[in-house]
């Protein structure tokens, strides 16, 4: 596993960064619940904005970077996540939620197409049996970003007793998300990635709109997307609940900067984790995946029952002047464990999804098609979920529907694993793609 620039560890590594730049920012942002904002109304709305256009170009997204290929369409989908950190700055001064909100909605196509280039580069681009690795390599320093997020505002507003963040924290999440942006100029063509072993990148040689739009209308009668459906649906709908009931509405400004640190970094550590069990060469691949099925049943029980204990402490959040602090360890303690292990508990959840649909096949056309339909239902979770908290339901109510949605994702979830076989069938590899 060499550090060739045409290795398919240089270009997930790259990718990382590129996610490190921009989502992971976006993901601190997001992280310190009502995007940083004392009213969380804006940051609600402009959540649902987001993820009711992600809906829509996560499932075009596999078939857009398929007819212009991963590099442009990563370097111009980076600009959106820019465009977003900036329009809190003129919230900041207008108490004007519109422009955050049509924000929002442009970084929903952004994010959409990103995110299909990165899941078809990491889950296509490594050998089936450094899959999960890949994923976890990914993921780490993708996280990275969202801990590097949380160093930002916890130093900037350290000493403030204000509920946002000031004009600085999101002036650099601006400044590091175009960065990312320019970044993604750097991924090399898949046509001239080489894998360890001498194989090439798996690839068709052609498509056109007209395929892509056949291909997309046939995702949603495959039996094995379906049966994904409520996995998809169910793997994001937990942020609002996460980011804004427990972060946003129980701890200061300075400890939910301190606790987006937290919880980017139990991710780092779930997705390694994880790997050891999804790459393990001792098990078959289908107990692989029963056994990671069976941690994250384990963890996302223990994770949904410790924030009923919070929520029965702290029923409608605190006041901001009663917000706790990461230095009354008496009373935060409890609340920041649980979120470390929320951070987890992604972690966890998230790499099996990537797993099991990485599992399906080795193409890499259709691969970023499966991505791009698994964000595209995740979005329409997602944008549900952010409307409970802009709708003002109540916190137990948010609490049960996300419990109940993780049980309702487990039945079909163990199905797919049970179908996966030890070997996913390759594709004739192409002589002249250039994307």
């Amino acid at each position: 596993m060499g550090l060739r620039y045409y290795s398919p560890l240089v270009q997930v590594i790259i990718v990382g960064f590129v996610c490190f730049l921009c989502p992971g920012m976006f993901n601190a942002v997001n992280g310190m619940g009502g995007g940083g904002q004392l009213d969380d109304t804006a940051g609600n709305n402009a959540n649902t904005a987001l993820y009711s256009t992600f809906v829509v170009f996560g499932v075009l997204g596999g078939a857009i970077v398929n007819l212009f290929g991963v590099r442009w369409t990563i370097f111009g989908s980076g600009f959106t996540y820019a465009l977003y950190s900036a329009s809190y700055i003129y919230l900041n001064h207008k108490a004007d939620g519109s422009f955050t909100i049509a924000a929002g909605a442009l970084l929903g196509i952004g994010a959409g197409i990103l995110w299909a280039a990165q899941g078809m580069i990491m889950v296509s681009y490594p050998r089936e049996e450094e899959k999960a690795k890949y994923i976890a390599i990914f993921w780490i320093i993708f996280n990275m970003g969202g801990m590097l997020g949380g160093i930002i505002p916890f130093g900037m507003n350290y000493n403030s007793t204000a509920g946002s963040l000031t004009d600085g924290v999101y002036i650099a999440f601006v400044v590091l998300e175009c960065l990312g942006a320019f970044l993604g100029l750097a991924l090399a063509p898949p046509s001239k990635v080489v894998r360890d072993d001498g194989s090439s990148v798996v690839l068709v040689k052609y498509t056109d709109i007209g395929k892509e739009s056949i291909e997309i209308v046939k995702l949603f009668l495959n039996p094995l997307m379906l049966a994904l459906l409520p996995m998809c649906f169910t793997s994001n709908f937990f942020y609002s609940y996460q980011f804004g009931i427990i972060n946003g509405a129980l701890f200061n400004i300075r400890t939910r900067g301190f606790n987006n640190i937290i919880y980017w970094g139990a991710q780092m550590i779930g997705a390694y984790l994880i790997s050891l069990v999804l790459d393990s060469a001792k098990l078959t691949r289908k107990k692989r995946g029963f056994v990671a099925f069976l941690v994250v049943i384990v963890v996302f029980n223990g994770i949904w029952g410790g924030s009923l204990a919070v929520h029965n402490l702290y029923p409608a959040g605190l006041p901001l002047a009663e917000r706790l602090d990461f230095k009354d360890s008496a009373n935060a303690g409890g609340p920041i464990a649980l979120y470390f292990f929320c951070g987890i508990g992604d972690a966890l959840y998230q790499s099996l999804a990537y797993w099991i649909i990485g599992a399906l096949t080795n193409d890499n056309q259709l691969l970023a098609r499966y991505i791009g339909f698994y964000k595209g239902m995740q979005s329409f979770g997602g944008a549900i979920s952010w409307q409970l908290g802009a709708k003002k339901v109540s916190n137990k109510n948010q609490l049960i529907a996300n419990w109940v949605l993780f049980a309702i994702s487990l039945p079909s979830m163990l199905y797919v694993i049970w179908t996966l076989k030890d070997h996913s069938e390759d594709v004739k590899q192409a002589d002249e793609y250039e994307a």
